[in-house]
């Protein structure tokens, strides 16, 4: 029977090629898509264990023996231009020192091994804006096997104990490989590997969604013949068996194919994929790996959902050989379909005012409320197109309008099906895009004409020991070409507020200055009428920089000091405005060169779009999953649409045989489709942005803002594309209905 199968699968004509083609395509696609999935898991699993070593100092010591610490070790996180350079000083504290990957040996005092990355940015940067910051000369050139992206910043300095001690560094008695994600003392420096494989998990089963609807409709293609023929079949004596064995192997045969296809493209578009940074970091194509467990789960789970998809969709003719021939309207879907996403709703909407007080109960209460709204989604809807085509229907006013919306409401699940793989998708990049939108312009990085973004202020801790006087602020900041202003910050001789009180709380800030300094200055704001010493905080930004504004009206507290007392404070901080990046970089290095202890200087602006910059990678994972589902939906909607035809030449036929033109029929066709279609878009777009709204509001308190045109401009393409794809298949109307087929056989 497998030689049959097989003889019937590649010698079956035309219409048995075409099946297999498409079924083999629909197939590739999905197997690339797991692939990328799966082989982005392990990437963002290799790229943490290259981060591990850069987290030694947190990692608690395997041996107590204090005589086995061997080398002085300190990380501290620098900026250029808003990129994050990674600087890591050591020093040789005792024989045998243990060495960091990457490099041959330890350097010495006035020794450094910098990155490919950073080598190239330091041979082609002004010293004074960079270069200047890391003493001593480059060595060599730290290997791939310490970089967790080709793209890292990262610099490795060698310095003496002498000069290390005072700074806070620690002495470490080997390298650890410890994985961020296994890291239980709060490491530095990684990945929050959960985190990303949730997301990649959501990301596959989103793609993967519509491509198992679209294998299932290419399965059902030319169905009404091949169930005639398997019926045939059992009525010259073929036993079930026979026939499940037959289905299966045309199943299996394009599985296979589509499998070795789905590998070629992973493997072919794994450099491109590896250059995407949704971590934040591109990859190392090898990172992209997959596992053998990994590489058969596909291989052999794959096929095998194949078959399990063809017997479903061929179940009918397993119950008698007659079975096919006996035609039934389908119950109608009832409304409890639409009580999953009802409840899904409430939860979220429950959640406003209540949030939970940790990160596991926020997870449990919004994921489930997400969860419940897509399954709520999937399962109602056939009844939502069952009602969109009785209003169709009711308000025809054309034979093609009543005929399509006739034929929709007899048969709901049909016209859902094969555009539910786009439900998914589309509220996912919903539900990710209203977020992102709304977050972003209430917390987003600041315009790069901002006083947050153009101001640099270095703070001064109680853990970098007494306060600098002013003579100790370098006088050469203000001689750099660009800089505008170098504001030294005083301390608040008043406690922070411990009352209840939030109106005292939120007037209270670290810091102080007098109101003619901010007057001078102009852009930091101003003092209330009558003030003479504002309260602010050390930046002079603070909650400045999350509104996202450049109003030098801002109004600062009062602060119940008196301006000749000011000065007496110790300095908080001290802040300077440039004009240019050039000016910037020179400030930023000259004040690490000054000040050496506690964290380096860093813009509110830099801050903010690192945070706005892995939002954005997430946007964009968002949009790959809606422009790649929405051809996909377009393409089960052209299998369907064609082999509804195919299914029904005949009636077609005998129509065009009393009269009805030709446009009639495809105007028919064309609302059979189109209706599903732009009703799951218009609902799964509307019930995306309404989850994020109720998430929004009980999260963080944000009212959901409008995404930019660019989101209903990637909707109204991909939606082109997918009319495109179904229009394509019209002109089979003309070929399949001529007078001929309208013959009895």
């Amino acid at each position: 029977m497998i030689r049959f199968g097989l003889r019937l699968s590649l010698a079956g004509g035309r219409e048995a090629a075409i099946r297999l083609v498409i079924i083999a395509a629909a197939v590739a696609l999905g197997v690339g898509m797991l692939l990328t999935a799966l082989a982005g898991m392990n990437a963002v699993g290799a790229q943490n264990q290259r981060y591990g070593w850069l987290n030694t100092s947190t990692v608690p010591a395997a041996s107590s023996d204090a005589s086995a610490s061997q080398l002085w070790w300190l990380l501290r996180e620098d900026y250029y231009h808003g990129r994050s350079i990674g600087r890591l000083d050591v020093a040789v504290a005792g024989p045998d020192a243990p060495v960091p990957p990457g490099i041959a040996h330890l350097p010495g005092p006035g020794e450094y091994y910098v990155s490919p990355a950073l080598g190239e940015l330091l041979r082609t940067t002004p010293a004074a804006e960079l270069g200047d910051r890391f003493p001593g000369h480059e060595i060599g050139t730290i290997g791939t096997a310490a970089l967790p992206s080709p793209d890292s910043l990262l610099i490795v300095i060698g310095r003496t104990p002498a000069e290390l001690e005072p700074l806070g560094a620690r002495k470490v008695p080997q390298i650890t490989t410890l994985s961020p994600s296994h890291c239980s003392s709060g490491c530095q420096i990684g990945i929050n590997q959960a985190g990303m494989t949730l997301v990649l998990s959501i990301v596959a089963a989103a793609l993967l969604f519509p491509v198992l609807i679209f294998i299932g409709t290419a399965t059902r293609l030319a169905a009404t013949r091949r169930e005639q023929r398997f019926a045939a079949m059992r009525l010259v004596g073929a036993t079930p068996r026979q026939i499940s064995l037959i289905s299966a192997v045309e199943s299996t045969l394009a599985a296979a194919v589509g499998t070795a296809v789905g590998f070629g493209l992973f493997f072919a578009a794994r450099p491109g994929l590896a250059a995407i940074p949704f971590t934040g970091e591109p990859f190392f194509p090898g990172d992209l790996s997959l596992t053998i467990v990994n590489i058969l789960a596909v291989a052999l789970g794959v096929p095998l959902g194949a078959v399990v998809a063809a017997w479903l969709a061929l179940r009918r003719v397993q119950i008698s050989p007659l079975g096919v021939s006996r035609r039934v309207t389908p119950k109608p879907p009832r409304a409890w379909r639409l009580i999953p996403l009802v409840a899904g709703l409430a939860e979220m909407a429950y959640f406003i005012g209540r949030r939970p007080a940790t990160t596991n109960g926020q997870l449990t209460a919004y994921l489930s409320g997400f969860v419940l709204i897509m399954i709520g989604l999937v399962l109602a809807g056939p009844w939502l197109t069952m009602v969109g085509a009785r209003v169709l229907a009711g308000r025809a006013s054309r034979p093609a309008t009543l005929i399509a919306g006739r034929r929709l409401a007899d048969n709901p699940q049909a016209g859902f099906r094969s555009v539910s793989g786009l439900i998914v998708a589309l509220f996912v990049t919903s539900v990710a895009t209203g977020t992102i939108t709304t977050f972003v312009a209430n917390r987003g990085a600041p315009r790069t004409d901002s006083v947050a973004a153009t101001s640099l202020p270095k703070r001064f801790g109680p853990e970098e020991g007494s306060a600098p006087t002013a003579d100790q602020i370098p006088a050469g900041l203000s001689t750099i070409p660009g800089v505008r202003s170098v504001t030294v910050v005083r301390a608040n001789p008043e406690p922070m507020p411990t009352d209840a009180d939030p109106a005292a709380y939120q007037a209270w800030w670290p810091g102080v200055i007098t109101c003619a300094e901010l007057d001078r200055l102009a852009v930091f704001g101003s003092c209330p009428a009558g003030a003479q010493v504002a309260a602010v905080p050390g930046d002079l930004i603070g909650m400045r920089a999350f509104d996202l504004t450049n109003d030098d009206t801002y109004v600062w507290a009062a602060a119940d000091i008196a301006p000749a007392d000011v000065d007496r404070q110790p300095i908080l901080s001290v802040v300077v405005d440039t004009t240019s990046r050039s000016a910037f970089e020179q400030a930023r290095t000259m004040l690490i060169n000054a000040f050496p202890l506690g964290r380096f200087p860093v813009s509110i602006g830099e801050w903010e779009s690192n945070s706005r910059r892995q939002m954005n990678q997430f946007q964009q994972l968002a949009n790959v999953i809606m422009l790649a589902s929405l051809p996909i939906a377009g393409c089960s909607l052209a299998v369907s649409v064609a082999g509804g035809l195919s299914d029904r030449k005949r009636p077609f036929s005998m129509l065009r045989l009393t009269g009805m033109q030709l446009r009639t029929l495809r105007r028919v066709v064309a609302l059979e489709t189109v209706v599903p279609l732009l009703l799951v878009a218009a609902v799964a777009i509307g019930m995306g942005f309404l989850a994020a709204h109720l998430f929004l509001r009980a999260q963080l308190g944000y009212t959901l803002l409008a995404p930019g045109m660019s989101f209903y401009l990637m909707v109204a393409g991909g939606l082109a594309v997918s009319l495109g794809i179904i229009a394509s298949t019209l002109p089979l109307l003309r070929r399949i209905t001529g007078p001929e087929t309208a013959r009895n056989e």
